[in-house]
């Protein structure tokens, strides 16, 4: 793990590389730790139900990170059952200095940080392969 990495383990279950949903939870981690070393791109979180991976380059945003994620894909997910639209794939949430890319895979949620002049599609595409 790297220093910044913070593996969270929810309702004291580990991780077991038996499944197929654990399977794709440590791929995915795996193509999120080669994204993050990509310039611009400050970090990321994956979490599934029973697992959560954390890595951000400054971590004093840390909560306000997750919280944003996580609503981003909850809220996305209510108003497109609201307006009919389908599956939501991914969201693009951007500030001012800072945006979000939010990805639903199956049961894995992953928001990933970057810098605005980052290239989202390019960290979509990996991301998605």
């Amino acid at each position: 793990m790297d220093e910044n990495e913070t593996e969270v383990i929810v309702d004291n279950e580990t991780i077991s590389s038996a499944s197929e949903e654990d399977q794709i939870f440590a791929n995915l981690r795996l193509k999120l730790a080669e994204i993050k070393k990509h310039e611009g791109v400050v970090g990321y979180i994956l979490k599934n139900a029973t697992s959560a991976i954390i890595d951000l380059k400054d971590t004093t945003n840390l909560v306000e990170y997750a919280i944003l994620s996580y609503q981003a894909l909850d809220s996305s997910e209510e108003i497109s059952k609201l307006f009919s639209l389908g599956d939501v794939e991914n969201v693009l949430i951007e500030g001012k200095d800072i945006k979000a890319l939010c990805v639903a895979m199956g049961e894995n949620k992953v928001g990933i940080f970057m810098e605005k002049s980052a290239d989202h599609a390019d960290v979509l595409s990996r991301v998605s392969q």
